[in-house]
């Protein structure tokens, strides 16, 4: 028995038509899982749905906004009705704005508290609220997989993401708390885990780690230099622990957060 088998599961994914959501979406296709993306804008969705079945994959799409508890009840009934079953949900949908960051010439008190709610609301209740949507039906089945994206700015202070690091850093708490809420209350079939990536070069961070010629930003470069693998990461570089945390090789595993980072957070600078 194959026991990283995610055949026939019906898998959820927030933030499905981003870098790595995308990659992830489309790697659990290509290991015959039915994959359901959500996103924020239908036709970008049905783009990245067109493209997994041309490649012979089954997946769905449906536009969905994670902060409104209703609109993602309805979703998730719809998703119901025409699959039978939720298996997984991986939360990677998040994001950080302007005013929640501080720049090289700012400090704390250039803070924008409306943009720090904000960022927070995003990662923090963006996983919060699919969770608990989706995680009622799990309660049900007795069974089902969770899976949220944190990252490196939790586990180390990294400068500048003010806000984006205080909500992952919540995020990461209700990730281990709800963990240990199912596994309580529902049985031991339901795990809630978390991956941690290091540095990965998307849309939203490209202009702040890479020059237009393709070089490294001075960041870019003090990242790598604390990165004992000396590269930034690849979006694919998470499909492994994906499947990993989906199937039945990690039935004993809940409440963690892995890192996936090219040792970043092993690293000590010296």
């Amino acid at each position: 028995m194959n026991q990283f088998n995610i055949k026939g599961k019906i898998i959820v994914i927030t933030g499905g038509t981003g870098v790595l959501g995308g990659a992830i979406a489309k790697s659990l296709a290509n290991a015959e899982a039915t994959v359901i993306i959500l996103g924020r804008n239908q036709e970008v969705i049905d783009k990245k749905v067109s493209e997994i079945v041309k490649n012979g994959g089954k997946a769905a799409g449906f536009e969905a906004n994670i902060l409104d508890e209703e609109s993602l009840k309805n979703t998730r009934n719809t998703i119901l009705k025409q699959f039978n079953k939720i298996d997984v949900l991986i939360n990677v949908a998040g994001g950080n704005m302007p005013g929640a960051t501080i720049g090289p010439d700012q400090t704390i008190f250039d803070l924008k508290i409306k943009d720090f709610n904000t960022v927070t609301e995003l990662n923090l209740n963006g996983t919060v609220i699919p969770s608990i949507v989706f995680g009622e039906i799990m309660s049900k089945q007795k069974e089902g997989v969770i899976i949220n994206y944190s990252s490196m700015a939790v586990d180390r202070v990294i400068t500048r993401v003010a806000g984006y690091s205080a909500s992952k850093a919540a995020m990461e708490n209700f990730t281990k708390w709800m963990a240990v809420e199912m596994a309580t209350k529902f049985g031991d079939k339901i795990r809630v885990n978390a991956v941690a990536p290091g540095f990965f070069i998307g849309n939203q961070n490209r202009a702040l780690l890479t020059n237009e010629d393709g070089s490294y930003t001075e960041r870019g470069n003090t990242i790598i230099n604390g990165t004992p693998m000396k590269r930034f990461g690849k979006a694919e570089e998470l499909d492994g622990i994906i499947q990993f945390l989906c199937s039945d090789a990690s039935k004993f595993i809940t409440g963690v957060v892995i890192p996936v980072d090219g040792g970043f957070s092993a690293f000590s600078g010296v």
